[in-house]
């Protein structure tokens, strides 16, 4: 996409571009959430962020005992290590009011105030698990980011916006009603893995959302193309970037994206009016 418009430093694209080609098994949670911060704040340093997770595990490992070539601590002892120092040695935790917070889902903003979204939570956590050879994954709930904490057949889910509270079956319907009313029933669908990149396309969402809500379509417009940069072949969001620059005549940026969008997703069922509005724009750009 063309930069028109865009404020995006040329160091921070060029790392955001790397990590788009990174497999989703190598992609980096905690890197990525801070150079996103990174290119809507000109200047921030992420050094001493990044410094402060590596602090979290560090702690945590010695908390629940991991010394170099010990063996993994069991999932509830990992649970246990990781609230202590995340939740209760510094902090971390989230309150009602952070959904109308932009800042919430800022990681470099969350790491100051120790408030976020559940998914922002869910980051801080996952990136220390990663750093510790731990795997905690996201899970892609209706309405409410959880995650899977898992040693082989050794399992947990936890809802970190309630203080790593663990999620039975009878816990994750009552959640699931809450949010997609009484006649909806657990499918393992709602269960399912979301890998790293997903997770954090979803934190950038919310912020995404809260700008269009707002109001605010250029801004939009270039958290859009932050999420384009780490996640290149993801069609919908090429659809989403050209009509979005289209309503604001970056004619040039919205003829670009609708031509990725049709590279990306040929035959979908929005490619006809994708295409319609693609030759549209290239008569005004002649």
């Amino acid at each position: 996409m063309a930069a028109e418009g865009i404020n995006i430093g040329a160091d921070i694209h060029a790392r955001l571009t790397a990590l788009g080609q990174l497999p989703d098994d190598a992609f980096p949670l905690g890197e990525a959430a801070l150079l996103l911060a990174a290119s809507r704040e000109p200047g921030l340093n992420t050094g001493p962020y990044e410094r402060h997770l590596g602090r979290l595990a560090d702690e945590v490992a010695e908390l629940a005992g991991q010394t170099k070539g010990a063996d993994i601590p069991p999932v509830r002892a990992q649970r246990d290590a990781l609230v202590e120092v995340i939740a209760r040695r510094y902090g971390y935790g989230g309150n009602e009011s952070v959904f109308d917070d932009l800042d919430a889902a800022n990681l470099a903003r969350v790491i100051d105030t120790r408030r976020g979204l559940p998914v922002s939570l869910g980051i801080i956590y996952m990136d220390v698990c990663e750093r510790l050879g731990w795997s905690m994954t996201g899970i892609d709930f209706p309405g409410r980011f959880v995650v899977r904490l898992s040693l082989g057949a050794d399992r947990m889910i936890l809802d970190l916006f309630e203080g790593a509270k663990e999620l039975h079956p009878p816990d994750l319907r009552v959640m699931l009603k809450t949010m997609a009313g009484a006649e909806a029933e657990l499918d393992p669908r709602f269960l399912q893995e979301m890998p790293a990149r997903r997770v954090i396309l979803r934190l950038e969402d919310n912020i995404r959302v809260r700008q269009m809500q707002a109001g605010d379509l250029a801004a939009a417009a270039d958290t859009l193309q932050g999420m384009l940069l780490i996640a290149p072949d993801v069609g919908h969001l090429w659809r989403e970037a050209g009509l979005l620059n289209a309503r604001l005549d970056r004619i040039a940026n919205a003829v670009a994206a609708l031509e990725n969008y049709l590279k990306c997703e040929p035959g979908q069922e929005n490619g006809y009016e994708a295409s319609k509005l693609l030759q549209e724009l290239r008569a005004r750009l002649n």
